[in-house]
């Protein structure tokens, strides 16, 4: 596992959901492809449930750096993508992030942004999960 350490600085909110600054030191960097709310042949999960997809994304990232010889604890960096962004679905967002967390086991909560978006690849995709991890 890489060394990674998150912090909040002075000058910037406290969010609680995620860390404004990650510093990594390690010798591989990876970047996943976005990871959609597909199980591993493709099927659709959690259809119309935006807390339900981003666990399912949480559980996509975790297998994609699993297989890269990393694990959640070594992501740097993430971006949400979400269809449709209004704040009446901070509850969700927040729910599934929570979700997914535990779902993966951790407690790591890297620098992240959201960017709302008009659709993804397919109508079903609520959320796209985006990382850059780095490992030892």
């Amino acid at each position: 596992m890489s060394e990674i350490t998150t912090y909040d600085v002075p000058g910037l909110p406290v969010t609680g959901l995620y860390h404004q600054v990650s510093v990594a030191t390690g010798s591989r960097l990876v970047s996943l492809a976005g990871q959609v709310s597909q199980d591993a042949d493709g099927t659709p999960v959690g259809v119309g449930d935006l807390a339900a997809q981003i666990e399912q994304c949480y559980a996509n990232v975790a297998t994609a750096l699993a297989g890269a010889g990393g694990s959640i604890e070594d992501v740097v960096d993430l971006t949400a993508y979400v269809v449709d962004w209004s704040a009446d679905k901070v509850p969700a967002l927040v729910e599934g992030m929570a979700r997914g967390a535990a779902r993966v086991g951790t407690t790591h909560t890297p620098p992240a942004t959201l960017i709302g978006v008009a659709s993804l690849f397919t109508p079903e995709q609520l959320v796209e999960l985006k990382v850059t991890a780095v490992l030892a």
